[in-house]
């Protein structure tokens, strides 16, 4: 097989599939972010007003966060992507080292079609979604649960959520940084010197251990 610095031109990255799951989750998660905004900060709660409208729309665009991925499962890259995701090699460990050391050149950082930042990224977002929504049932549906289980859950639920917009700041500050990085999650394909230099242990053209 032949490696992504062999290819030429561009090489797939991404499915149309995963492009459209990636896009309707930010953008769900964006809703249900800018809804809290709204909801705890008082300048932005008195500019918007409407506060049931918000607190609607918050609450539907954070039940509905889960679709596009369960929706996603429908497709064989996607799938197959889940999987690159929820491994972690020794080979990962190696690229957390060498990032987490100031000045070390980014050659030292061997990663498949994903790196390990990403991987603990997927894995903490995916997490914290997943406490969030349930948190956010448990003060939605007042019934499901005693008020002190309830108290517990506003707590998290809060706290998390400033958590994730940090998060989330993190990561649209890397994307943008990089812009073939971009170009790969909008078009599909990126540039087979760009998956050699970042990703040199992504083979586009067969499955990755």
């Amino acid at each position: 097989m032949r490696r992504p610095s062999e290819h030429p031109g561009r090489v797939r990255r991404f499915s149309p599939a995963e492009r459209w799951v990636h896009r309707t989750t930010a953008a769900l998660m964006g809703l249900c972010l800018a809804g809290a905004a709204c909801l705890y900060l008082p300048p932005l709660a008195e500019l918007v007003g409407r506060r049931r409208l918000v607190v609607t729309l918050h609450e539907w665009s954070g039940l509905l966060l889960p679709a596009p991925a369960l929706a996603g499962l429908v497709s064989r890259a996607f799938r197959a992507d889940l999987r690159r995701l929820n491994r972690f090699g020794p080979h990962d460990r190696t690229w957390l080292r060498s990032a987490l050391r100031p000045g070390r050149r980014t050659d030292g950082r061997p990663a498949g079609k994903f790196n390990a930042g990403q991987k603990l990224y997927a894995g903490w977002a995916a997490g914290a979604a997943l406490v969030m929504l349930g948190t956010g049932l448990l003060m939605w549906f007042t019934g499901l649960a005693p008020l002190v289980w309830r108290t517990g859950a506003t707590f998290v639920h809060d706290w998390l959520a400033l958590a994730l917009a940090v998060v989330l700041a993190g990561h649209v500050t890397k994307a943008l940084g990089d812009p073939e990085a971009r170009r790969g999650m909008r078009t599909g394909s990126v540039d087979g010197a760009w998956a050699a230099r970042e990703h040199p242990l992504w083979r586009p053209d067969r499955h990755e251990t």
